[in-house]
């Protein structure tokens, strides 16, 4: 059982508890929501209130959480773009809408569910029951690299070059606006953003987080960029870029709410990935195109730009 405190703002005034519940915990339905209240799992300032009661905005608003119910890993025949792959790792360019992991709303149709499908038993336990060989992990609507362990060794070893930052990842991305610099770092710790549990956000008490990017091209009105990963905190990029004022187009969470044509989710993809291998200690470099409504998008900014 988790135990949860959220905190409601102005905006949240007039909202029905059971809506705000629905947007604020992941994993939980309108009706899941519903089910939490009548059970007298939720209180507003330390009373039991009705479902649709409406949030005034300044509330504190108390949570159980029941445990989620166990899933079942299933082995799934969910094709693969294999970009590298040993008896000790494996590479995938991971297309957008692909859960990385099986986790409470999402059972099954993942990539481990995939690489379970494609690899067998030759994965790594330590990223626990729901998570074998995962050694990090690519949000659902970006694209791009990602990396696997096919063993507790390889696992091990990735995992520390994560910590020390010799494992290199590189990503590439559509900011609105211009940025004044031609390059630059982000140092900006992050945390669970403080109102709505589901985006995060910089905050003086989050991990430290350091992002470096590059400019590539200049639009008007937006700028492509590469960014370099020093760190990898939960949904990095996409939270610094909307700190420096330029969020990724697309990106619907932390940018503009408006959905841009021909693209699903954030104009981001994982375009380069750089390790030691955990068994040999030889430098790996791989690297992967952008996916084709990236291309467009960048042929449209060009075009409208006179590039």
């Amino acid at each position: 059982m988790e135990k949860l405190t959220l905190l409601t703002s102005e905006e949240h005034a007039s909202t029905r508890l059971d809506a705000f519940l629905a947007d604020q915990l992941e994993a939980t339905t309108r009706s899941g929501a519903v089910k939490l209240i009548e059970s007298g799992q939720v209180t507003v300032n330390g009373k039991a209130v009705a479902k649709n009661y409406k949030l005034r905005g300044g509330e504190t608003v108390e949570v159980e959480v029941p445990d989620p119910a166990p899933i079942a890993l299933v082995p799934q025949d969910i094709p693969l773009d294999i970009v590298y792959e040993d008896g000790d790792v494996i590479v995938v360019n991971k297309p957008k809408g692909l859960v990385v992991h099986p986790a409470p709303g999402h059972p099954d149709g993942t990539l481990v569910n995939a690489l379970l499908y494609h690899c067998g038993d030759s994965l790594s336990g330590i990223g626990g029951e729901l998570r074998p060989g995962i050694v990090h992990r690519i949000d659902r609507d970006t694209s791009g690299l990602i990396i696997a362990a096919k063993n507790d060794l390889a696992h091990q070893g990735l995992s520390d070059q994560l910590q020390d930052h010799t494992l290199s990842r590189v990503y590439r991305c559509i900011v609105t606006g211009n940025l004044r610099e031609d390059c630059g770092t982000v140092d900006a710790p992050i945390g669970r953003h403080p109102i709505d549990r589901k985006k995060m956000a910089v905050v003086h008490d989050g991990r430290r987080a350091v992002t470096h990017w590059q400019v590539l091209e200049r639009y008007q009105g937006f700028t492509y960029v590469e960014c370099r990963l020093e760190t990898g905190r939960t949904h990095q990029i996409r939270v610094h870029m909307a700190h420096t004022g330029h969020p990724i187009l697309g990106d619907t969470v932390y940018g503009s709410k408006k959905a841009v044509p021909g693209l699903q989710g954030q104009c981001l993809h994982a375009v380069g990935l750089r390790f030691l291998h955990p068994r040999t200690g030889e430098a790996v470099e791989l690297h992967c195109g952008l996916t084709e409504e990236f291309e467009v998008q960048l042929k449209k900014l060009r075009a409208k730009s006179g590039c």
